[in-house]
């Protein structure tokens, strides 16, 4: 019993912190606020990793411009529902104590979503004019 307290609370501040993050982020935005972090990848590179431009992106998205988050970072406004319902289902799972239906398969999707990461990071940084709008 005393576990299951400590997890539900742990969720809850879990929650509660991507809360506050969001708020951050839809109150200050990271194209004229200097406190976010900027990318490693991109500074030693100079090319866009997969995530480059998600700070923006999901600016934009908080404030429901969706053409320009999906400028920004394409991959970022494609996966959010996916990733919302996953969350969405964890937690419900989490407070009923249901078993994961999916099963030993489940580490499929986070392979394929690997996959996806690596080509989106390999695509948006060749050097074609029909790539170009994928730069944040």
């Amino acid at each position: 019993m005393k576990q299951t307290r400590t997890k539900a609370i742990w969720t809850s501040v879990g929650f509660a912190g991507f809360a506050m993050v969001l708020g951050v982020l839809y109150f200050f935005d990271p194209a004229t606020h200097g406190f976010y972090p900027g990318c490693l990848f991109h500074k030693l590179t100079g090319l866009d990793c997969p995530g480059c431009g998600g700070l923006r992106a999901a600016h934009h998205l908080l404030h429901g411009e969706f053409a320009a988050a999906f400028r920004y970072n394409p991959l970022l406004v494609v996966s959010t529902p996916v990733l919302l319902f996953l969350l969405g289902r964890k937690w419900i799972k989490m407070q009923t104590g249901a078993q994961d239906s999916v099963g030993t398969r489940s580490h499929d999707f986070y392979w394929v979503f690997l996959l996806v990461l690596v080509i989106f990071g390999i695509v948006r940084n060749l050097p074609f004019a029909a790539f170009a709008w994928m730069s944040p």
